[in-house]
């Protein structure tokens, strides 16, 4: 059967990625991706084929990497992160229904995960995932998801956190988590993930609010408990007291 691999890449360097995904790459005849997640891949696989579109022509990449692995090439949808986390894989898998098509979904290194590397142990207990991006979910229900992790104590990574045409989109967000966390709720923010210029830094919720930031930053909201070590951020998850 014809095969449409649909890969997380990680934040895109070779290090990053998982074996599984390198060998996917390495397998494929044809890459296909957005172009700034392509450029990642070229430099590792520069002898194959590519295919790129711009943002906002998800659906119409998947279409061309899906009727390409209907005639018979062996492809590779790539996703920064994990391809299942606001990646293409749901798209695909759509798409693919019907299709004499396997797909196969190979998973990545999402930024929650590489991002709470840098920060320390940000994420040792319960979270929740959140995009700031309201243009496939409408705010008011993004406001609500907000407002529910921020009732029940989670800590929060947020993907999305701002671009040009939502330059205020963090501090609505905050103003919302502070309906039910303290402003010195320990926060992180870490820009770049394991690319050049990665910078990460430790502030209170009440900072975070009128901190810049912008579409590659992931930002990390602590729960109660969440607490400065040494320059890190820390959850901790309960051990010390068994």
């Amino acid at each position: 059967m014809n095969k449409l691999y649909v890969i997380g890449i990680g934040p895109g360097g070779e290090k990053y990625m998982t074996f599984e995904a390198m060998q996917a790459l390495k397998d494929s005849d044809l890459i296909v991706g957005y172009g700034v997640y392509t450029d990642l891949v070229k430099p590792l696989f520069p002898e194959k084929e590519y295919l790129t579109t711009p943002m906002k022509q998800e659906v119409e990449r998947c279409r061309m990497a899906v009727d390409a692995a209907s005639e018979g090439k062996t492809v590779a949808m790539i996703s920064s992160g994990d391809a299942g986390v606001y990646g293409m894989a749901g798209p695909i898998l759509e798409l693919a229904e019907g299709k004499d098509v396997q797909v196969e979904v190979v998973a990545g290194v999402t930024a929650a995960l590489s991002g709470g590397a840098v920060l320390g142990a940000p994420l040792t207990h319960d979270f929740a995932v959140i995009s700031l991006s309201d243009l496939l979910t409408p705010w008011d229900k993004i406001e609500k998801r907000l407002d529910a992790a921020g009732s029940a104590d989670f800590c929060i990574a947020i993907y999305n956190p701002s671009s040009i045409k939502r330059a205020d989109y963090l501090q609505k967000a905050c103003d919302i988590l502070l309906r039910h966390k303290s402003p010195e709720t320990v926060c992180g923010t870490v820009r770049n993930i394991g690319r050049e210029g990665e910078a990460y830094q430790l502030m209170t919720l009440r900072e975070l609010r009128d901190t810049k930031v912008d579409m590659f930053t992931t930002v990390f909201i602590g729960n109660s408990q969440t607490k400065a070590i040494d320059g890190r951020m820390v959850t901790p998850r309960g051990y010390k007291h068994e």
